[in-house]
């Protein structure tokens, strides 16, 4: 099961496919993407990606204990849905015209469309069993939530992409070491 560290890997990963596939067109440089907030100031990059919401999927979530090992069991790994937008970093030193944004934008759909199936083991290699494919969608969202999330970090609205990526499965800590069979009874009938 995925480790703690599996938000943060994701980002990481997304960073360095948009770097390996934007760069040197239209991006020049791959240190001009970068994981980052829009409130974030004196900062030259292009393009950020920023995890703004992290949501629970409560339709996944199940309260059993799985197998871990052969005699132990642990709680099952919580099912995760994290929000992310892709936007233009405003304060630049770029000086970057509309058709240069659109351009940049365009491709940065392109990439993550193309490369929106991320097999666990592919961010986090020493995971000991298959997990199911994290799959990034684009979040379908009106303009005024986008504008919202916009208000919500004190940035006028700019024109972004708002992704969707699940499920992210956090492992536990909590392992459970079943009670011991102390007594057995069995029943033979002849027949």
């Amino acid at each position: 099961m995925a480790d703690y560290s599996i938000i943060s890997d994701i980002s990481a990963y997304v960073v360095k496919t948009l770097r390996d596939r934007m760069c040197p067109e239209p991006i020049p440089s791959p240190n001009n993407i970068d994981v980052s907030s829009p409130t974030e100031q004196d900062v030259d990059y292009i393009l950020g990606l920023y995890l703004y919401d992290i949501a629970e999927e409560l339709e996944l979530t199940t309260s059993s204990l799985i197998k871990a090992g052969a005699t132990r069991l642990m709680k099952a790994p919580k099912p995760y849905a994290l929000y992310y937008m892709l936007f233009i970093n405003g304060s630049s030193q770029m000086g970057l015209k509309a058709h240069d944004i659109q351009k940049i934008i365009g491709r940065a759909a392109q990439v993550v469309n193309d490369g929106n199936v991320i097999e666990p083991r592919v961010i986090q290699p020493w995971l000991e069993s298959d997990e199911a494919p994290i799959v990034i969608t684009p979040a379908r969202m009106p303009l005024d939530e986008k504008v919202r999330v916009w208000s919500a970090i004190n940035k006028p609205y700019q024109v972004s992409l708002f992704y969707r990526v699940s499920p992210v499965l956090l492992s536990s800590e909590i392992v459970v070491d079943p009670p011991r069979v102390t007594e057995a009874a069995f029943n033979l009938e002849v027949g």
